[in-house]
């Protein structure tokens, strides 16, 4: 089984709390994106980013001293979202950590997918920001299936806690064999399941720490799931979509 996660925006350099194992697997395109990036002007970046003057200015320095080989962070401790706070990784045991790094992908729109402990460099660069490089109209066709490779390499299950933004890069090309179960997190309201964003990012990071705290090796596994309030809805969920309830 893999599990895959989306990167959050919120990106923090700290090369020292663990040492970083590998280099991303596709960092020769990230190479050529970090080429891209450089040659456009600060005007089209900030576009690009669709951010304030003060986040652009963070990213152009950080883009002016970038280096993709040396002082990195593991993936799993550059990203500082809401998700992550709640998977707390930095607090995994040694076998939680192996589980993670066995079982774990995050997807990225600079690195493609990356192992929690391959070594990253903070960066800003969203799945679907509409960037044209060599020919790919976006990143998704810049990507193309190399992401799904990745991830559905040994298993068979792909346990998707990634937003939609992110999900559909590996989705569209898991080869015909490969199970794809998406969990949804949210309320019933009306008879029907509403998603928060907050909630739903709080709920992924949870489930990550709950499945590697148990070292689950089958999918089903997830259905034990009752981090903070939820539970898992078999009414509202099928094959490929598990619901997951917030009570109360």
């Amino acid at each position: 089984m893999k599990i895959i996660i989306s990167p959050a925006k919120k990106m923090r350099s700290d090369p020292d709390s663990l040492p970083w194992r590998d280099l991303p697997a596709l960092l020769s395109r990230t190479e050529r994106l970090y080429e891209r990036l450089q040659a456009m002007s600060p005007a089209e970046l900030q576009a690009l980013w669709r951010c304030s003057d003060r986040i652009a200015r963070e990213n152009l320095e950080r883009l002016a001293r970038m280096d993709l080989h040396r002082g990195l962070t593991p993936a799993l401790l550059a990203y500082e979202g809401i998700q992550y706070q709640y998977m707390a990784p930095e607090v995994f045991t040694e076998e939680e950590l192996a589980y993670a790094q066995e079982h774990l992908r995050i997807l990225s729109g600079f690195y493609g997918v990356l192992r929690p402990l391959d070594g990253v460099t903070p960066y800003r660069l969203e799945m679907q920001a509409k960037l044209a490089v060599d020919g790919a109209r976006d990143l998704y066709a810049f990507w193309g299936d190399a992401p799904a490779r990745a991830v559905q390499e040994q298993t068979d299950c792909v346990l998707d806690l990634a937003s939609k933004e992110y999900s559909r890069c590996v989705a569209r090309h898991l080869q015909p064999g490969v199970r794809l179960i998406t969990c949804v997190f949210g309320e019933e309201q009306d008879g029907r399941v509403v998603e928060k964003g907050t909630l739903c990012k709080m709920a992924r990071g949870a489930m990550v720490r709950f499945l590697a705290e148990r070292g689950a090796r089958s999918p089903e596994q997830a259905k034990d799931f009752d981090g903070l309030g939820h539970r898992f809805a078999p009414q509202h969920s099928d094959e490929t979509t598990w619901v997951f309830l917030r009570e109360g």
